[in-house]
């Protein structure tokens, strides 16, 4: 099972708005960006990723799943663009700033210190650790 980063920016689509998706979830829609399109081409039902706040806050604050692979984004005619659907897992415990991931040992290579503006992004299996263990949970 892959594991993944989704960025949303709090104040248009916030981790209290996916909460109140529930199991229906909600699509991932809006991506234009080539790199981040392919890396959910990539996903899996059941993978799971990271929920984080861009702009606003920039942490890590829940976990969400994907409940839906790849298919055509319904705010775009434009064929190129694709989106999978996710629901809410678990929130952290305690949100990881961007901050403390960019100080942590063994985080030194995950996308979100190295690329911070691609939208939807691999995490390994070690940051995945790492992130939850910072957050509270076990990974």
């Amino acid at each position: 099972m892959a594991k993944w980063l989704f960025k949303s920016e709090p104040d248009v689509f916030g981790w209290p708005h996916q909460l109140a998706k529930g199991d229906s979830g909600e699509e991932w829609t809006g991506v234009r960006n080539y790199q981040a399109r392919n890396n959910m081409r990539a996903m899996k039902v059941g993978d799971l990723g990271f929920f984080y706040h861009s702009n606003i806050g920039k942490e890590i604050v829940g976990i969400v799943e994907i409940i839906r692979e790849s298919a055509p984004d319904s705010t775009s005619d434009d064929p190129r663009w694709d989106c999978v659907m996710v629901k809410a897992v678990t929130a952290l415990p305690r949100a990881v700033s961007l901050e403390a991931c960019k100080v942590e040992p063994g985080l030194e290579a995950m996308a979100l210190v190295n690329n911070t503006r691609l939208s939807v992004q691999p995490v390994t299996a070690e940051e995945w650790r790492i992130v939850c263990r910072m957050g509270g949970l076990e990974g």
